[in-house]
């Protein structure tokens, strides 16, 4: 079992991977892929780069730092944060992993979409989270908005709660695998209806299905989402982290654009030193 998972192969996880492995702790990274960096044609304002380099192409480097001092990496979605007595374990798209420190390190805030009503109606019917808010729902009919991996688990929880659950794929085809017990709805969405509370969704055809509640799932599961299942604190999109990256869950910690702050490499791979020595006080003192 690692001593850390890391979720998030960018320039915090794998700074963070680093310093552990340094250390001589097992530290496990996970993530689909290098997120924002990947699409990032050319750095040049990074220290010590002589000639300008691919985000992509300086995210492979980080990586292979950290595997060749003693770093796991897995390339797999994370679908599921969750603590229990003997630590926090994750599901991911290859299976389960258990630590008993995680840091998050996923980027920046969660992926939304321009859909008219949106924003206005957060906490009056759109949520970000199943497991925090699945219990307001019980008997009510709700929606996902979604197509992949992460809204079918989200859609999961809901199922065994709310009256009925329908997936929003916002114009994608349904997911294989899908639940029977889902109702698929493909059509793009034009916007949500409600004034103090979400009462339906309306489609670009004119139709509007009724719902109370609608989750919203799209992508992977960032940082954020992670950290307010676990009751962590988030303001305004960014998870708040005391001066060893830890949030106010032991053992929880986060590094990178997701705790916000001027959202560049440099300060992405400080911030995973940073979490990597917070870690590590946290093991020691509590005898691990």
């Amino acid at each position: 079992m690692p001593d850390v998972i890391i979720i998030g192969l960018g320039p915090a996880g794998a700074s963070a991977a680093i310093y552990l492995c340094r250390a001589n702790r097992r530290a496990l990274l996970v993530g689909k892929d290098f997120g924002a960096l990947q699409k990032a044609e050319k750095i040049e304002n990074y220290f010590g780069l002589e000639e300008p380099i691919s985000g992509e192409a300086l995210a492979h480097r980080g990586l292979e730092q950290a595997r060749s001092l003693g770093a796991e990496i897995l390339f797999s979605e994370a679908l599921d944060l969750s603590w229990e007595p003997d630590g926090f374990r994750l599901l991911t798209g290859e299976g389960e992993a258990s630590a008993p420190c995680v840091i998050l390190a996923t980027g920046a805030s969660r992926r939304t979409l321009p859909i008219p009503g949106l924003a206005a109606l957060e906490g009056h019917g759109v949520s970000y989270c199943a497991v925090c808010d699945a219990f307001f729902y019980r008997g009510r009919s709700v929606g996902v908005l979604g197509a992949g991996d992460y809204a079918l688990h989200e859609a999961a929880h809901l199922l065994p709660v709310a009256g009925g659950v329908t997936l929003f794929t916002n114009g994608a085809p349904v997911p294989e695998g899908m639940d029977p017990r889902l109702s698929a709805v493909t059509e793009p969405l034009a916007s949500l209806v409600g004034e103090e509370q979400l009462s339906s969704v309306r489609l670009a055809d004119g139709r509007e299905v009724p719902v109370e509640g609608l989750f919203v799932a799209l992508g992977s599961a960032g940082a954020g989402d992670f950290a307010r299942k676990l009751g962590a604190e988030v303001k305004n999109g960014s998870i708040v982290v005391d001066d060893s990256m830890q949030t106010a869950v032991p053992g929880l910690f986060a590094a990178g654009d997701c705790t916000g702050g001027l959202l560049q490499v440099s300060t992405a791979v400080g911030d995973g030193a940073r979490a990597a020595m917070g870690v590590l006080r946290y093991l020691r003192e509590a005898g691990k």
